[in-house]
C-alpha cells in the first residue's frame, strides 16, 4: 500500500521529526524567518524551507511577507485533529500514572515501616 503524501494531512506532515522540532520552535507564538529556524535548529536552509513548505500546505504554519523576508507563525488550531485523536488514549496514560503513583506510595510506606522497625529494634537493645 502506498504511503500518503506528506502534504495530504496534518498527521503525515508532523510524522517527520524535524517538522515537529520546527513546530516546537514556532510554539512561542512569535513570527520567525527561515534564517532564525536555520540558526536555532542547526538545519540546512533548503531543508528548513522544504519542511516549512509542507507545514504551510497543511495549514500548520502561516507565512507573511515583510519586504524580502517571509515570516512564519504557528497556526496551532490546525493541530486540533491530532489532539483530538491522541486524547482518546489519555485514559491509558492516566491509568498507568495512577498505577505508578499507587506503587510508589506503597514502596514509601514499606520503607517507612522498615525504618521505624529498625529504630524500635535499636531502642530495645
Amino acid at each position: 500500500m502506498a504511503r500518503a503524501a506528506t502534504t495530504a494531512d496534518v498527521f503525515n506532515a508532523i510524522a517527520e521529526p524535524r517538522r515537529r522540532e520546527i513546530i516546537g520552535m514556532l510554539s512561542d507564538g512569535g513570527e520567525h524567518a527561515v534564517g532564525d529556524v536555520v540558526l536555532r535548529l542547526k538545519l540546512p536552509q533548503p531543508a528548513v524551507s522544504k519542511h516549512l513548505g509542507v507545514l504551510r500546505k497543511v495549514g500548520v504554519v502561516t507565512v507573511s511577507k515583510r519586504g524580502q523576508m517571509r515570516l512564519y507563525r504557528l497556526n496551532a488550531k490546525e493541530l486540533k485533529p491530532v489532539h483530538d485523536w491522541v486524547k482518546v488514549y489519555e485514559r491509558y496514560w492516566t491509568h498507568q500514572l495512577d498505577r505508578i503513583k499507587i506503587r510508589a506510595e506503597q514502596k514509601m510506606a514499606e520503607r517507612i515501616a522498615r525504618e521505624n522497625q529498625i529504630g524500635r529494634d535499636k531502642e530495645e537493645k
